[in-house]
């Protein structure tokens, strides 16, 4: 113990300047400042005087005085601090120890709903630092699936919801998913304390999903044999009837019975194998492929199938029913896939010469597209050959029905909206309920071009021509046929090395074979002429006389070679100028 210290006597004074040496603390001279103030009642001004402080530091000093009493006289900022009642300090500490993944904004906002008061992150900070935390805490409720009684297990959930708990952190505490605790706090919105106990399983009596309109609706969708159990509940989920996959392969299995019907082929049960370019976001990687597909057309030639697909989501961008596999028609979907949805990170084909000419290079470098190839031997590897898959099971046979080119491209168009609004397979397990391809490709674009750009980047191959009065167009000095059905409308001109391809739409009118001329960009030779049946509705402004085809392949000109332009000639003067003096007279 240390020794007292004698203190100097001195005479008592009310003089300020004579007590200001005595003071050993600033706490003692703010109080004798206002002591006669709040003791005597004297003169706030007179005092300011005498201390040499402004009387509206000694009004403030009063009040504070007043209302907090000693502990006004101290500056500190912990005496400052408007503190919080015992309670809501306990509460803080007791919530945070029975779960500490609370969060500090998730601590303030459990006391804001017990107390009405909301801490700051701050306060609360300093609160779980200066108090006692207890040594040991009992749970207030035990993990959801070790409960037995399922209406406790439930009513815990809606007491933590109650309280100010997130689902985020009710999931944790109960260790359950958040899935789980919506579904729980929605029975208990809609039922009240009715949805905390277990309903019983399966449908009431007399209350059965699979009625005689869904069984028939099953039954028309299995007129195609390849379709299987998931496309079936797919497609019925498209017209409004919802039946599980597994209500569908029982159906089916029962019709097949019933009716003889065939079973659709299996995929084997071959283990999953590693795709190299699956993504992980939209646009990051887009496929391209092209199938042969059968016919009932009288058309002898091949049909092709051109599609390009959205890795992630599985939807398709653009496709189109061709004639031809060449690279103007490979272009032309590709071109409608960029104008409508932008350009991709890379591009996933095969080796096929159609996807690796220069003319397709040129065009990917001016994009940004980066160019992918599959392993050889393993089609699996291209998204677009799995989607084929599918296609072959949902359209071929509709294809091989088709007796007209607009009945198989109505089919095509139909298949093409089925499978991007159906539900996808891949995302049967997505927790956003996003289930088919559409939905999970939403509004997402990749890298969007201006309409002047995207002609720039295939002005090498692509040209635009308004077709006119008769369907003609008219590139490079000559007049080619399109259709007179779209007379006046825009068409797209596809040139290539050995061929020239008139569109509108997407959808071909006619091909001609061409010859390019060394020296210049003109087309000296255009000749065989191919006229294509369109699917599209033409009315014309106009009927005409007779039809063109009475006239047979050759007794109507598809072809005009245009006279070449005129050389310009120099223009000559109009009259001569006069000298102004005769060549003797200036010797």
């Amino acid at each position: 113990m240390s020794p007292r210290r004698r203190r100097e006597r001195s005479a008592p004074t009310e003089v300020w300047e004579q007590l200001l040496p005595l003071f050993e603390w600033p706490e003692q001279e703010s109080y004798e400042e206002i002591r006669p103030l709040v003791l005597f009642g004297q003169s706030v001004a007179e005092r300011a005087e005498q201390t040499g402080a402004s009387s509206r530091t000694l009004y403030r000093r009063i009040d504070r005085f007043e209302q907090e009493g000693m502990e006004s006289l101290f500056d500190s900022g912990r005496v400052k601090r408007r503190k919080l009642p015992p309670a809501i300090r306990r509460l803080i500490v007791d919530v945070k120890a029975e779960h500490p993944s609370l969060s500090l904004g998730e601590v303030s906002a459990i006391c804001y709903v017990r107390f009405g008061r909301r801490p700051s992150k701050h306060t609360v900070k300093r609160i779980l630092a200066e108090e006692a935390w207890p040594l040991k805490m009992i749970k207030r409720f035990a993990p959801y699936h070790e409960t037995a009684d399922p209406r406790e297990r439930r009513a815990a959930v809606v007491r933590l919801h109650s309280e100010g708990w997130t689902a985020r952190s009710i999931a944790s505490y109960l260790k359950i998913s958040r899935m789980t605790v919506y579904r729980v706090l929605r029975r208990w919105i809609e039922e009240g304390g009715d949805g905390l106990s277990d309903k019983p399983h399966g449908r009431p009596p007399g209350v059965r999903k699979v009625d005689l309109a869904a069984i028939e609706a099953v039954r028309r969708l299995q007129e195609n044999p390849e379709l299987g159990a998931f496309r079936v509940h797919a497609a019925l989920g498209r017209i409004g009837i919802e039946l599980s996959r597994a209500t569908c392969g029982r159906i089916l299995a029962m019709n097949r019975r019933l009716y003889g019907m065939d079973k659709p082929g299996g995929g084997g049960g071959s283990a999953k194998k590693e795709m190299p370019f699956a993504s992980t976001r939209r646009h990051e990687y887009w496929s391209a492929d092209i199938r042969y597909i059968g016919h009932g057309l009288p058309y002898e030639g091949n049909v092709y199938v051109i599609s390009i697909l959205e890795n992630h989501s599985r939807a398709i961008l653009a496709s189109s029913i061709t004639r031809s596999q060449d690279t103007s028609a490979f272009l032309s979907v590709l071109y409608e896939a960029v104008e409508r949805h932008g350009s991709p990170e890379a591009l996933v084909t095969d080796s096929g010469s159609v996807f690796r000419s220069n003319r397709a290079k040129a065009i990917y470098e001016a994009l940004g597209i980066r160019k992918e190839e599959i392993e050889k031997g393993r089609p699996w590897q291209n998204y677009a050959e799995t989607t084929f898959n599918i296609q072959r099971r949902m359209a071929d046979l509709h294809f091989a029905r088709a007796g007209s080119w607009p009945e198989i491209a109505r089919v095509h168009e139909g298949w093409v909206a089925d499978y991007n609004g159906q539900s996808h397979w891949a995302h049967r397990e997505r927790e956003d309920g996003r289930r088919s391809p559409s939905e999970v490709l939403g509004w997402v674009s990749g890298v969007r071009y201006r309409g002047d750009d995207l002609e720039r980047a295939f002005f090498s191959t692509r040209f635009s021509r308004k077709l006119d009065g008769l369907g003609y167009a008219t590139f490079r000095r000559w007049r080619l046929y399109g259709d007179e059905g779209f007379a006046g409308m825009e068409a797209a001109l596809w040139l290539g090395s050995e061929s020239l391809t008139l569109e509108h739409a997407g959808e071909a009118l006619s091909r001609y074979e061409v010859e390019h001329a060394s020296a210049t960009d003109g087309l000296p030779v255009v000749s065989n002429p191919t006229l294509f049946e369109t699917s599209s509705e033409r009315t014309l402004a106009q009927p005409g006389i007779f039809d063109l085809g009475i006239l047979g392949e050759s007794g109507w000109l598809k072809m005009l070679k245009l006279d070449e332009y005129a050389p310009r000639r120099p223009r000559e003067p109009t009259a001569l100028q006069r000298v102004l003096f005769t060549y003797a007279e200036a010797i």
